[in-house]
């Protein structure tokens, strides 16, 4: 009797185990079907962005005649003629030339702006300082072409047309009030008792805004000039039109490819990658100030 009862709990046991162990598998299995599938949607979507850049670069290596008369996933003939005749004819690599100076000079001149403005913002209470923020915001809300004409008549009056500091000061419409937005969240963030704590050990106020509060906001700043340069690079409008033969932007270069032959496309794909790599460059140095500003930043 003793024996059928020890057998009996025997085959219990081992049913019990055998359906723990399909359980723990079927589990398992959930789990890794559950990881899969966001893994698998992350590598589709990365697919679909990268495509149309790795395209155009696949363009860049091309002749025309490849590019038109056949589909390749890679080049058949290899070449770099196309980068060749941009880094050869001045009228081309001058173009890049001319946008990143004023690119870079629309960006000192918004950030040494911007800066003691959103201080102001953050730190003081004044009469209107709400409307005049919100004033400041609705300048983005505006297309750059509603302010085409004003800005193409007063430089030419000036002289300032087809100049750099032209297209760099028109820019600064947009950049500032976005600038300054970005800013004052970041510096809003930090403690006023650190202002006062400053002033109490004797630091001016120039010592004080220099040395100690830019530091606490750099990824403030990191994040700010990231904006400052996207908007600025990648605006056409205002660059072409303010601009002729000394300053055109190398985006107003690239529709020289279309002429009554055609379009260079192999050409115009290299313009293109060259394009993208100062976007490149400026995000690799900024990168992890752009990483902690998402994260503790108004952006």
């Amino acid at each position: 009797m003793n024996q059928r009862i020890d057998t009996h709990v025997e085959q219990a046991s081992a049913s019990q185990g055998t359906e723990s162990e399909t359980f723990q598998r079927a589990e398992a299995s959930k789990r890794g079907r559950s990881r899969l599938r966001p893994r698998t949607l992350l590598g589709l979507y990365l697919i679909f962005i990268l495509l149309p850049i790795y395209w155009l670069l696949n363009m860049s290596f091309q002749t025309n005649s490849e590019i038109l008369g056949s589909f390749s996933l890679w080049p058949q003939n290899f070449t770099t003629a196309n980068y060749t005749g941009i880094f050869t004819d001045s009228s081309w690599y001058m173009g890049y030339v001319n946008s990143i100076g004023y690119v870079l000079m629309n960006m000192l001149i918004s950030i040494s702006v911007a800066l003691p403005a959103a201080y102001a913002f953050s730190r003081f209470r004044f009469i209107g300082d709400k409307h005049l923020f919100f004033w400041l915001l609705t300048n983005l809300m505006a297309p750059p072409a509603v302010f085409l004409l004003p800005y193409f008549q007063l430089y030419y009056s000036v002289g300032l047309f087809d100049t750099h500091i032209a297209v760099a000061l028109a820019h600064c419409l947009f950049n500032i009030p976005l600038a300054i937005w970005i800013l004052e969240g970041f510096m809003s963030s930090v403690p006023k008792e650190v202002d006062e704590t400053a002033y109490i050990d004797g630091y001016s106020f120039p010592r004080f805004f220099v040395k100690i509060f830019i530091p606490m906001i750099r990824s403030g700043i990191g994040v700010t000039l990231f904006f400052l340069f996207m908007f600025s690079w990648v605006e056409l409008l205002l660059a072409r039109t303010l601009t002729a033969t000394n300053a055109q932007p190398i985006g107003m270069i690239m529709t020289r490819t279309s002429t009554a032959s055609g379009i260079d496309w192999g050409t115009l794909a290299a313009a293109g990658v060259l394009t993208i790599l100062p976007g490149i460059v400026v995000v690799y140095f900024v990168r992890n100030h752009i990483a902690k500003g998402f994260a503790l930043g108004r952006t």
